[in-house]
């Protein structure tokens, strides 16, 4: 008869301390593509160094006091033999030296901060201005002076001061992309707005940060920075269709790398594609370049006359590919439960793959 040794408690202990270890660094390895400790705007590295500020004078006053304490503890500990110790009723200095202190340190927080929270809370002149409103659960983005609306991608150039006036179209939603720094509420009927100016180009993603509903976690948003050059063609590209131009009133629009909208045969694809959008019941919630809803602003469910050129759908939970599209249009509830997004019947396989060809042609 044989017997299993069980480990001893320390080899137990090392055991555990070391896959406390492994978790702690993977913990720590990143990336963190929402961390606010990765300032990427102006906006963002003034309130970067407000907190670090704070943090700095914490540490301090933690070094102080927990050495000023264990001095205390090993310098005046009891030892057999010795006496009761002499009783003092106050000392004055004493008192007025940790009163100053504290106050000192405290002033020397709050003077950075107030000052901060003036200069965020400004409405710079000449600054780009972007209209947020949420939804449940997805995010429009309207540019009045470029006269371009779009859905959960903010496109921004970059060296230019943005302003980001920001509102809900329904429920309380909270406009938060932590890059750039800063996190305000939507309330319905009243802007609220935070300004920020960036020179790192990439994609920045945000989340809703106010709960709003059984989506509210899959609210994301992307703010994508581009160079000057970049961005003035993203904006020519998307005023073709836009609601804010002309009413809307154009044909369908080109994929990117071509100079004009396509002219397909009547049976193509693309006309297929834009029947079923308009008999499927698709042009009763959304807005889309070449039909009848083009130049309608509001509307249920996101513009979607350059739905194929976004990097993500369903409001960042899906990489936009044809095969996510087709997932998203085969059962949007199963996807995202509770969305707005309801077919009136189940689509056929045929039906979804025109679809998603008229859908991804509109760059």
């Amino acid at each position: 008869m044989s017997f299993r040794k069980v480990p001893s408690w320390p080899a137990r202990r090392r055991v555990w301390l070391s896959l406390l270890a492994v978790a702690l660094l993977a913990a720590c390895g990143g990336p963190f593509p929402q961390s606010t400790l990765i300032p990427k705007g102006d906006f963002a590295q003034m309130v970067d160094e407000v907190f670090m500020t704070t943090v700095k004078w914490a540490v301090l006053v933690f070094v102080l006091v927990e050495g000023a304490l264990l001095y205390a503890i090993f310098r005046f500990r009891a030892k057999p033999g010795d006496k009761q110790p002499e009783q003092t009723h106050g000392n004055t200095t004493i008192e007025v030296i940790w009163t100053v202190i504290p106050a000192a340190i405290l002033a020397f927080i709050a003077v950075p901060t107030v000052r901060t929270i003036f200069r965020t809370d400004e409405m710079p002149a000449g600054a780009m201005e972007i209209e947020v409103i949420g939804h449940q659960w997805w995010w429009e983005f309207r540019y009045p002076e470029q006269k371009v609306v779009t859905a959960n991608e903010m496109h921004v150039p970059a060296g230019k001061t943005v302003l980001v006036k920001i509102r809900t179209a329904d429920v309380l939603h909270s406009f938060w992309v932590p890059q750039f720094g800063a996190k305000r509420d939507a309330f319905p009927g009243k802007y609220t707005h935070f300004w920020f100016k960036t020179d790192s180009l990439g994609s920045f993603t945000g989340q809703c940060a106010e709960f709003c509903g059984t989506q509210h976690g899959r609210m994301g948003s992307l703010v994508v920075v581009q160079t000057p050059q970049d961005f003035d063609q993203w904006v020519a590209t998307q005023q073709v269709g836009s609601p804010l131009v002309n009413n809307g009133v154009v044909a369908v629009v080109a994929p990117a790398d071509s100079a004009a909208p396509p002219t397909a045969p009547a049976d193509s694809v693309m006309i297929k594609g834009q029947q079923e959008f308009m008999a499927g019941g698709c042009i009763g919630c959304h807005a889309m370049a070449g039909t009848p809803t083009a130049g309608v602003l509001a509307f249920v469910g996101p513009n979607l006359s350059h739905v194929g050129s976004r990097q993500r759908l369903a409001a960042g939970m899906l990489v936009n590919t044809p095969e996510n599209l087709a997932l998203w249009l085969r059962d949007p509830q199963k996807v995202k439960a509770g969305s707005l997004m309801k077919l009136p019947h189940q689509l056929t396989e045929e039906q979804i793959s025109v679809l998603v060809a008229y859908l991804r042609a509109h760059q």
